[in-house]
């Protein structure tokens, strides 16, 4: 069976089937491993979103990875069926929610002590989305964050904007 995206598709109603097309995957998915969950699908800023609403960590994993795995493994479900790659978010139990109010602890210590050191704040690694949150915030903060380092290694350092020369003469 081939599976044909309309071109006439708006935008929108791309993203929903995207984020439905995801959720049919995990559905099954979690019928194979005989777990139990609810999946809400919705789109927020352009972007299609899944939640599984379940009990237990065992599709988040230590560190989230195994929801990383999962993410990806909906992002490669839709583009087999869709033919094109997805920016779908997927959370589970709320687990992404939870780490995005940590994350915002966390950048609001780092840039209170970037203000008064004057000094760069590196961060502990952090996969793309952590990141992600991190860098809006720093932004939103008025500073700048930069990412370093290479794989599971790969942190955000944030520092003071740099001051031009001009400023400094």
């Amino acid at each position: 069976m081939t599976n044909v995206v309309e071109e006439n598709v708006e935008p929108m109603d791309g993203l929903t089937l995207e984020g439905e097309a995801a959720a049919d995957y995990l559905e099954e998915l979690l019928d194979i491993a005989d777990l139990d969950g609810d999946i809400d699908t919705y789109v927020e800023a352009g972007r299609p979103h899944v939640s599984i609403l379940t009990s237990g960590d065992k599709l988040v994993g230590a560190r989230g990875e195994v929801l990383e795995a999962l993410q990806d493994l909906s992002r490669l479900a839709v583009l087999a069926k869709m033919g094109r790659h997805s920016r779908l978010m997927l959370d589970v139990a709320g687990h992404r929610e939870k780490r995005r109010q940590e994350l915002g602890e966390i950048v609001a210590v780092a840039v209170a002590e970037a203000r008064e050191t004057g000094e760069s704040v590196p961060l502990a690694p952090m996969n793309p989305f952590e990141r992600k949150i991190i860098h809006d915030a720093v932004a939103a903060a008025g500073l700048i964050s930069e990412s370093e380092g290479e794989g599971e290694h790969r942190h955000v350092v944030i520092s003071l904007k740099a001051e031009s020369a001009e400023d400094e003469s």
